[in-house]
């Protein structure tokens, strides 16, 4: 029996199941998250589904979370999508279910869960979600919120198709998805549409950008001028690809000072491996896309030096 049977034999035995995605959530993750509740919405209309994780941080138009009580986990079926490491789960009860399936397109450096099914190629967990459900179609039904929320997750994840993770598989779900007829013109204005705060924020990162001979970038985001631009952490998503669009730039970190004092690094690249940096730094991700943080500026410049190493080493092969 392949893992996917196992997950849906699973599916099956349990009478409620409760999915949960990672903190600070992206469209993937609310979309593989929120999308497999509304797939087995469709196909278990008896049985009880919930999706937990607390607030959706500025994605609402995608879902909302359900509120949880502690009792019904016990004997729950948990499901958790979209996430890699178990610290990063948003809403840490996810453990106290009968049994956790873990559901996750990320390098799979911790195999948590009693059932694990990690596939690094697909674009995106949305992707995976969609596949699961598109295999059994005599079991399972997608509605078309759930298409609309997996077309999301897929989009969100592959930058709109432009990251080298997009396969002609990726494009041949997310047309399937297509097909059943949500507003997708819609959902991509919600998907690309900014604030004219965070459009001023883009400003200052192309303005301020620091690039060094090698394609190495970075740009520091104090708390002082998230508060001048009057912006929150969660809105810094959104200048992340900026500088991938500057021609010269091959890897680069955007570092983004958090109330407390830290600093959130986001590290994006065109072609050196920038993951194992952020293993280093208290993180983690995919070759090419990954997350970290930063205790202090020293730590934001050892972290850019890193980032320096790998350009110089990319560009010597």
């Amino acid at each position: 029996m392949n893992i996917r049977h196992e997950i849906l034999k699973a599916i099956e035995e349990y009478d409620r199941i409760i999915i949960h995605r990672h903190m600070r959530p992206d469209p993937d993750a609310l979309g593989s998250q929120v999308g497999l509740a509304e797939v087995l919405r469709a196909s278990f209309p008896a049985k009880e589904i919930y999706q937990a994780g607390g607030p959706v941080e500025g994605l609402n138009y995608l879902a909302e979370m359900d509120e949880v009580p502690d009792e019904l986990y016990k004997g729950a079926l948990v499901i958790v999508t979209d996430t890699a490491n178990s610290p990063r789960v948003s809403d840490q009860r996810y453990a106290k279910g009968a049994k956790l399936i873990k559901i996750d397109h990320h390098p799979n450096d911790e195999p948590y869960g009693d059932l694990v099914w990690v596939n690094t190629k697909a674009s995106s967990c949305s992707e995976m979600i969609a596949d699961f459900a598109f295999s059994f179609p005599d079991i399972l039904k997608i509605s078309v919120e759930a298409a609309r929320l997996l077309y999301a997750g897929i989009v969100g994840d592959t930058g709109r198709f432009l990251y080298p993770a997009t396969t002609s598989y990726t494009l041949e779900i997310a047309g399937k998805l297509l097909d059943f007829g949500f507003d997708a013109a819609k959902l991509n204005r919600e998907l690309q549409q900014i604030s004219l705060k965070v459009a001023k924020l883009s400003g200052y990162v192309y303005e301020n950008i620091e690039i060094d001979d090698n394609g190495a970038g970075r740009v520091i985001l104090p708390q002082t001028l998230l508060d001048e631009f009057q912006v929150v952490d969660s809105e810094t998503s959104h200048v992340v690809s900026l500088p991938g669009t500057i021609d010269v730039t091959l890897a680069w970190g955007i570092f983004v000072q958090q109330p407390e004092g830290y600093y959130r690094v986001r590290l994006r690249s065109k072609g050196p491996v920038i993951n194992e940096i952020a293993k280093r730094h208290h993180g983690g991700g995919h070759p090419l896309a990954s997350g970290a943080n930063a205790k202090d500026l020293a730590e934001v410049a050892e972290i850019y030096q890193e980032i320096q190493a790998a350009c110089r080493n990319y560009r010597q092969q």
